[in-house]
């Protein structure tokens, strides 16, 4: 079937800017997709490229979307090739959507994020207040000494009811994560599992690693795309498999990859706008295991949207 097809580059800036191992990040760029088809039925979708991530770049994306002159099939969009896995993502969540309202999913629970250093113990009430029972804080980022007094401070403020999870981004050496699990060795009631602390090529040491602390341990960066997350799994990784839809690919082929082999997994943002969210939230709501929080606690990086910014957003451009 043949659609035609529009697209606008969106910007949005972090408020406060977002500080991880991989530096600091002021401003989300996106692509929102617009596809209609012969019985003017619209389809809305979203590329949220993050290429140190492990996807394309913004502009290797607005390229491919430059090159459609307007119009697509079904066809073309399951041939994107795997080297664009957020065009995958947002071209293929816009065709299942399209002639279909976008719908709340209540069924699912929060990890709230928290911003990195000090900051993070006078965020959580906030979040707390606002329903959050799970939180995630950023690690890697300053001296490990400095880190490990503030996480000490922080997971005591916590209520013995919350849960944690420490967030790498893949910044720690061998050494540091082995003193980080030893740490939170400790604190296993609170702690739910520490993310990525080694790089994407340190799988071999996180397998070894598991194996040695209770603290249970997430792959992230590893697993950036459905191609890599095959690849983690097939050397054996069976901890928890932390996927965000929106980079990963097709939903199609991430769908029955999780459906097929039953993995242990967390959903997760890349600060998507409200049309990105939406898809990758149902396939959260679809796959998601072991009752976990989904990592889509991020909407307070960014000042409320405009309820008509969509509409302004294609008018404007």
């Amino acid at each position: 079937m043949l659609y035609q097809f529009e697209f606008r580059p969106y910007t949005r800036k972090f408020t406060p800017p977002l500080t991880t191992n991989h530096g600091i990040w002021e401003h989300r760029e996106s692509i929102i997709l617009r596809l209609t088809d012969a019985r003017d039925r619209v389809g809305w979708g979203e590329i949220a490229p993050i290429s140190w991530f492990g996807s394309e770049t913004l502009e290797q994306a607005l390229d491919f979307c430059r090159q459609l002159s307007g119009e697509i099939t079904d066809e073309a969009i399951f041939a994107i090739t795997d080297d664009l896995p957020a065009c995958q993502f947002g071209f293929e969540s816009a065709l299942e959507r399209v002639g279909k309202e976008m719908t709340n999913l209540h069924n699912l629970t929060y990890s709230g994020l928290l911003p990195a250093g000090e900051a993070a113990i006078h965020v959580w009430q906030s979040l707390w207040e606002q329903g959050d029972r799970t939180f995630k804080w950023k690690i890697g980022v300053d001296a490990i000494a400095k880190e490990l007094e503030i996480f000490d401070l922080l997971i005591r403020s916590l209520p013995n009811s919350a849960k944690l999870r420490l967030d790498a981004n893949g910044g720690l050496s061998y050494e540091e994560a082995q003193l980080w699990l030893e740490t939170c060795d400790k604190f296993k009631a609170q702690i739910e599992f520490i993310e990525q602390p080694l790089s994407v090529g340190g799988l071999a040491g996180m397998l070894r690693l598991s194996e040695c602390y209770e603290i249970a341990i997430a792959i992230d960066e590893s697993i950036a795309t459905i191609k890599q997350l095959k690849s983690c799994f097939q050397q054996g990784w069976r901890g928890i498999f932390v996927i965000k839809p929106a980079i990963a690919g097709s939903p199609s082929r991430l769908r029955q990859f999780c459906q097929q082999h039953q993995i242990d997994t967390v959903f997760s943002s890349v600060f998507e706008t409200a049309i990105g969210r939406q898809a990758a939230l149902q396939l959260a709501a679809e796959l998601s295991s072991q009752n976990r929080a989904v990592g889509f606690g991020t909407n307070h990086f960014f000042a409320p949207e405009k309820s008509n910014w969509l509409q302004s957003l294609w008018n404007e451009f």
